[in-house]
């Protein structure tokens, strides 16, 4: 007699598989492995820049506050690399250390040349500690009396919640020597409300998420005004990012934004006014 057939059996998932097995993880990693490469020749051969972007005063855009120095890369046909293309697959690197050293060595010697400046220098909370980054602060803030009053440090507010009492006891330090700091993103991160108390940041920069299209979004408005409210009440300079057309411009003006930096204002340039002016002199 023939044996009943057997009753079907549920498909078994196969063996979970490393991310990389699949192309997407293997052409994700294959592209930072290629952004590190580059990167790395690129602090090898000096090829950064710093390109600053200007941040206006909300009741007059004509007079400036300070600007940023943006980090680039310079490819060798002159291609100009931001750092929203790399910092991402090089910043838990040393490498990205690296990155930070140089920023902040160019923005220092900028700073020491032009005494009419105010610069801000993007950080990661990652380089409180690197030798050579503290040796490059320390060698930079003796080039001038007033360097350091002069030198804003940007962490942006998820970095600042990697090590928070770092960032408390570096800010503690160097605030006494006049340096400021500068929550970059401020709302786009997850700030602790117990640690925030303790940042005493000098600015807060809004994060353009809550600014685009700010004159015709209610929802945008509010948090705007939360987030103002929040720093206003610790006593520090609000800044809106990510400003690109004049109605946005006028509606944080009214809501009281102390200032603002955007594309409306001036794109991150290479060749700043200052930079220009001494080729003409030495032409």
């Amino acid at each position: 007699m023939t044996p009943p057939p057997s009753p079907p059996t549920e498909a078994r998932p196969g063996p979970i598989r490393p991310a990389l097995s699949n192309p997407l993880g293997v052409a994700v990693s294959e592209h930072d492995r290629l952004t590190m490469t580059m990167v790395a020749e690129a602090v090898r051969t000096r090829r950064l820049r710093l390109a600053y972007q200007p941040v206006v005063l909300s009741r007059d855009p004509c007079r400036i506050a300070f600007h940023e120095g943006l980090m680039r890369v310079m490819e060798p046909n002159g291609r100009v690399i931001p750092a929203k293309d790399f910092m991402g697959a090089v910043e838990a690197h040393e490498l990205g250390r690296e990155i930070d050293c140089a920023a902040l060595e160019m923005g220092l010697m900028t700073l020491a040349k032009h005494p009419e400046l105010r610069i801000a220098i993007n950080m990661s909370a990652r380089s409180i500690g690197y030798t050579r980054w503290t040796r490059t602060l320390k060698k930079g803030l003796d080039l001038g009396v007033t360097v350091g009053e002069r030198l804003i440090l940007e962490i942006t507010e998820s970095s600042a919640m990697m090590v928070p009492e770092l960032v408390i006891n570096l800010m503690d330090d160097l605030q006494r020597k006049g340096v400021a700091f500068a929550m970059d993103d401020f709302g786009a991160g997850y700030t602790a409300i117990r640690y925030f108390k303790d940042f005493l940041f000098d600015i807060v920069k809004i994060d353009g998420q809550f600014i685009r299209n700010i004159h015709r979004d209610p929802d945008n408005q509010a948090l705007t005004r939360a987030l103002l409210a929040i720093g206003k009440h610790f006593d520090m300079f609000t800044v809106a990012e990510a400003v690109e057309t004049a109605e946005e411009a006028d509606c944080l003006r009214k809501l009281g934004v102390d200032c603002q930096q955007g594309f409306l204002f001036g794109a991150p340039t290479i060749k700043p006014a200052w930079v220009t002016t001494e080729v003409r002199k030495q032409a």
